[in-house]
């Protein structure tokens, strides 16, 4: 593919995430809390806390650890499945009055479902970045790197990466450890509802 090009689907990508997973989400949030309905609150808690792997993912490729091309890529996947995945809360979503709330959720919850799917698809020809020494001189792993760069010169211009690297790998060392204690030990007790969630 043209670098170009490449570099334009890319940067597409990521103004995508910012859409979806940044803005619309908190406009949401905001919205949700003050409206209190509180399947709303709970899909919306359980939206950030899954979709924190792609803030980890940016602070892991800033030092080119590689570990963040993967992450990236199943956090797309984690965030779909956390947006359907629990019964009660797509039931009192259902059940709730035709406001503009409720369909600007459900707007937003289709249109992030197929931003992720398309997201992850895309995104395996690149999976080999995951094991590839050189990522961050070949053109295809490469340009990944370039909006979380940004992200360090916007936001963090006197920090090293190296340690910016570290808070990523904190991240996802907490976020495994929470996954791994959800899905041994919460999935098995409570199933697909989020009651306590």
């Amino acid at each position: 593919m043209e670098e170009t090009l490449l570099k334009s689907l890319v940067w597409t990508n990521y103004k995508l995430f910012i859409l979806f997973c940044l803005i619309l989400p908190l406009i949401l949030s905001i919205w949700g809390l003050f409206a209190q309905i509180p399947s709303i609150g709970r899909l919306l808690v359980i939206f950030w806390r899954v979709a924190s792997l792609m803030a980890i993912a940016i602070y892991l490729l800033i030092p080119v650890w590689q570990v963040g091309y993967l992450a990236w890529f199943l956090a797309h996947i984690f965030v779909v499945i956390s947006l359907w995945f629990w019964v009660d809360i797509n039931d009192e979503i259902r059940d709730l009055p035709k406001t503009p709330l409720r369909l600007t959720v459900t707007i937003w919850r289709w249109a992030i479902t197929f931003y992720g799917i398309i997201s992850a698809i895309a995104f395996i020809p690149f999976l080999p970045c995951t094991f590839s020494a050189d990522a961050s001189v070949e053109i295809s792993c490469r340009v990944w790197l370039e909006a979380p760069w940004h992200f360090k010169t916007w936001f963090h211009p006197n920090v090293t990466p190296g340690f910016l690297g570290f808070l990523g790998m904190t991240g996802l060392i907490i976020y495994s450890i929470y996954l791994f204690y959800f899905l041994s030990f919460r999935l098995i007790k409570q199933g697909r509802i989020a009651l306590q969630q």
